[in-house]
């Protein structure tokens, strides 16, 4: 493969282009106004993938084939400002994006939901990060940053300590999410926050029986391979609690779940981690093997919850949403966006609402009609 071209003029790279994702992140910085390349390791399918995208003529972009390989990707990223990673799973392919940002001095973000990758980039390139003035952001998506804005709405009331998080959405996860949602969860604990420590969510839990706010019907939710939120929080000094679970509206589908991460435990005990990843890459094509179709406004919705409590105060924040990868897209481009004009609020390690603030994330989601009004109740 020839050497990538430097990004020039063009200061914001999508690492991982002709995804689901990849292609709305395109979409959303055209609707920015933004420069940038789309990158990957097939230069052919990013072209069909951005081919898909309105009006992407109308935006000045480059289409660059490179190989996951830390130094091509230094080069590439050489000159630009923030990289906006799509290519996972991100623990087993986020550190040489990671090191290539920091050879590059380009910020990182990315829409992992994984929350050992989340504490592995900041053990290992948070510090490095923040001594450098670049932010590392994994995790700027709808699952989980749109629920992270519900709970810094409840946290502007002092004295809450305590986070009880609720995610759910309408839809079907895209190959990329169902591969990395598998892999996931055989192979990485769940953690939850307690006293500002970590603590393990029990494996054989199963699933957990909820209440859904506008819902008469009860819900089933998993810890979902423990959220990025109790990694986010442990760094905050108002929070000591963290629990989350998440799940999606339809029934049938999460009763499933168990079912189908029982049966790819079963099939890969005993293999070498290499043949483990591909085995679960197999169990994952065999469960969703075709991008799903653009989402529909009226039928894909979202809804996050947060319940927080302290010795001596309440509040409770619904966030009813639509369209969860197109709040994915839109959140990267606009932490793009942002990074191009100003440094974020944080450097190193940092959740969205820390690097951009929770206000504005919810400001820009309700400007492109993603999410409701808050609904947020308070007690004392």
């Amino acid at each position: 493969m020839s050497s990538p071209a430097k990004a020039g003029g063009k200061k914001v790279i999508v690492y991982g282009a002709s995804g689901y994702t990849g292609r709305l992140v395109c979409e959303y910085l055209r609707e920015f106004g933004v420069p940038f390349i789309a990158a990957g390791r097939d230069k052919a399918r990013i072209a069909e993938a951005l081919g898909t995208v309105p009006g992407i003529d109308t935006v000045e972009h480059e289409i660059v084939e490179v190989a996951h390989e830390a130094e091509p990707l230094r080069e590439l990223f050489d000159g630009a400002a923030v990289v906006c990673n799509m290519v996972g799973p991100f623990a087993q392919h986020g550190a040489e994006v990671v090191q290539a940002c920091l050879a590059a001095g380009a910020h990182y973000v990315d829409t992992t939901g994984e929350q050992d990758w989340l504490i592995t980039a900041e053990e290992q390139f948070g510090q490095q990060m923040a001594s450098a003035g670049l932010l590392l952001a994994p995790g700027i998506a709808q699952m989980y940053t749109t629920g992270e804005i519900a709970a810094q709405l409840c946290l502007e009331e002092p004295g809450l300590d305590t986070l009880d998080i609720l995610v759910f959405w309408k839809g079907m996860p895209t190959i990329a999410s169902t591969r990395t949602i598998l892999v996931n969860a055989a192979l990485a604990r769940a953690f939850y926050l307690e006293q500002n420590q970590y603590a393990e969510w029990p494996a054989d839990a199963g699933l957990y029986s909820v209440t859904v706010p506008g819902q008469h019907e009860t819900g089933l939710a998993l810890p979902w391979g423990g959220t990025s939120h109790p990694a986010w929080f442990k760094r905050d000094p108002r929070v000591a609690n963290v629990k989350v679970l998440g799940g999606v509206f339809n029934r049938a589908l999460m009763l499933g779940v168990p079912q189908i991460v029982a049966a790819a435990l079963a099939q890969i005990e005993g293999l070498p981690d290499a043949d483990k990843l591909k085995v679960l890459s197999e169990q994952a094509s065999a469960v969703m093997n075709q991008m799903p179709p653009r989402e529909y406004t009226r039928i894909n919705t979202s809804l996050d919850s947060v319940h927080a409590s302290g010795p001596l105060g309440r509040a409770h924040c619904v966030i009813h949403g639509n369209c969860n990868y197109k709040q994915t897209g839109l959140l990267q481009a606009y932490a793009a966006y942002s990074l191009l004009q100003q440094p974020p609020r944080r450097a190193g390690f940092a959740s969205g609402c820390q690097a951009f603030g929770h206000r504005e994330l919810l400001g820009v989601l309700r400007s492109f009609g993603l999410v409701m009004e808050p609904a947020l109740t308070r007690s004392r």
